[in-house]
């Protein structure tokens, strides 16, 4: 029981945090803390990783703790996962403070993909000490209320269109076709922090402006930088070379802001 909490800590904050409070039920294990305004819903696998879903204080995030540690002065880490019958594809997560630790860029779209369980498949790249492949076979059990009572805590709707949408976001964060007419330009937000990242999912328009802007994931959790990577959108411009300008097909745009003190 211990390692569950010393695991749930740090899937709440990816950090070291002081041991928690646990509600028993059949469905992954959840926490909730309203003097914190956090929600968790978490499960500690046979092979040694934590997968949880959080709110806290209105911030959503997905959380995968017992990684090997991120090498280097690494920001972010490339995970590869398959959830039931999708392919096996990278998915880009964020090293926290702990480099054990990753936050997933797209969270809400992820656990409402996990939340029926069933078989989930990571591949760590060259994640073991010898540089070979680190590969977890995981059956997870599904999540009828747990899982869904993050989402509603943090605002997040249980079923959403533009998680069809994903897919289309490229490496870069752009479909295919798609460049920066005028890049985002956020300010670096009133905050404790030296250092920060926002994950921002937009829809083209037909002028090349955004629209229907949304923070996906964000860390520190209390850093305001979701708040700082919104308000750089205002005069972002997008460009389709192949496409007439003022009749560009809409569709899912994402980009990520990391900040840095200077």
């Amino acid at each position: 029981m211990m390692r569950h909490r010393t695991l749930a800590a740090l899937l709440i904050l990816g950090t070291a945090a002081p041991a928690l409070a646990q509600d028993a039920q059949e469905d992954w294990d959840l926490i909730r803390q309203p003097e914190q305004k956090t929600t968790l819903a978490y499960i500690p696998t046979t092979t040694g990783l934590g997968i949880g879903f959080r709110c806290v204080d209105g911030v959503f995030g997905a959380v995968i703790a017992g990684l090997p540690a991120a090498g280097g002065n690494d920001r972010t880490r490339i995970l590869r996962m398959k959830v039931g019958d999708d392919e096996l594809a990278d998915s880009v997560w964020n090293v926290t403070t702990d480099r054990t630790v990753a936050l997933a860029d797209y969270p809400a779209s992820l656990a409402r993909d996990m939340r029926d369980g069933g078989p989930v498949t990571i591949v760590i790249p060259r994640g073991s000490e010898d540089g070979r492949n680190i590969r977890h076979e995981l059956q997870l059990p599904g999540s009828s209320a747990a899982i869904d009572e993050t989402l509603t805590a943090c605002g997040r709707p249980l079923v959403d269109p533009r998680d069809a949408l994903l897919p289309e976001i490229g490496e870069g964060g752009l479909p295919e076709g798609v460049t920066w007419a005028r890049p985002p330009r956020p300010r670096y937000p009133l905050t404790q922090y030296l250092e920060g990242v926002a994950v921002v999912t937009c829809v083209l328009q037909p002028d090349g402006s955004l629209d229907q802007c949304a923070v996906e994931s964000e860390f520190p959790v209390d850093g305001r930088f979701g708040r700082a990577a919104l308000r750089g959108v205002d005069r972002a411009r997008l460009t389709s070379p192949a496409e007439v300008e003022g009749a560009y097909r809409p569709r899912i745009i994402g980009f990520r802001t990391i900040f840095t003190m200077q």
